[in-house]
């Protein structure tokens, strides 16, 4: 699990075609290492990838196919930059929301333009994860939790301060960027309660049951 607060931009050094998927290898930058060791988990512009190799100033990682599908990992090149953030500890503090690392499909920016200090991103999501996106609820952005200030229909748009410009990948953005999306898990098991779990009767909870005790 993450929280999307992005602790460094590193680079992607190859991107190697291996029997049908792809072998990876990051170059991290300032992220401390210390601390990993094979097999733990850092995401990667919002993929969860798991640490196979340590080479000295980096991480080499395995993308399955299915991993492929769902992400802009395929279209990575060597030299560009990615935001990283190691699996949160008992410890760490929840400064963005509960990330998964599983990435549920990519977007586009549509439009960016200057408001005040500050850079208002205008993006499209696919249709089918559109529902899933609040007006003030949370969204990950190339593994960057960020608030939605406003939606319409299948678009959605940021507000994104200095800083976070500063310390991520966002600053490149421009119309036509494809980015990993990842909608608030919450959302997704909201929706599965409403379905019933599954089964053919709602059971439990309900649109009208939360409609009767003030959720509207």
């Amino acid at each position: 699990m993450f929280t999307g607060i992005v602790e460094a931009v590193g680079e992607v050094v190859e991107a190697t075609p291996k029997s049908g998927d792809l072998s990876l290898r990051i170059r991290t930058g300032k992220l401390d290492l210390a601390d990993v060791a094979l097999g733990d988990s850092i995401a990667t512009n919002g993929v969860c990838l798991t640490v196979v190799d340590l080479p000295g100033d980096g991480f080499r990682a395995d993308v399955s196919r299915e991993s492929l599908s769902l992400t802009t990992i395929g279209q990575w090149r060597p030299g560009q930059c990615v935001n990283l953030e190691k699996a949160l500890l008992p410890t760490t503090r929840l400064g963005g929301h509960i990330v998964s690392g599983h990435v549920d499909g990519f977007g586009e920016v549509v439009s960016r333009q200057a408001d005040a200090r500050s850079e208002r991103f205008r993006l499209r999501a696919p249709e089918q994860l559109a529902h899933y996106i609040a007006h003030k609820g949370s969204i990950t952005v190339d593994g960057t939790s960020l608030t939605v200030n406003r939606v319409e229909g299948a678009e959605f748009e940021l507000n994104i301060v200095p800083h976070t410009l500063a310390e991520t990948i966002m600053g490149e953005y421009k119309p036509g960027t494809q980015v990993n999306l990842e909608v608030d898990v919450l959302a997704r098991y909201l929706e599965r309660l409403l379905q019933g779990g599954g089964k053919t009767e709602p059971q439990g909870m309900t649109a009208e049951f939360l409609a009767e005790h003030g959720f509207k």
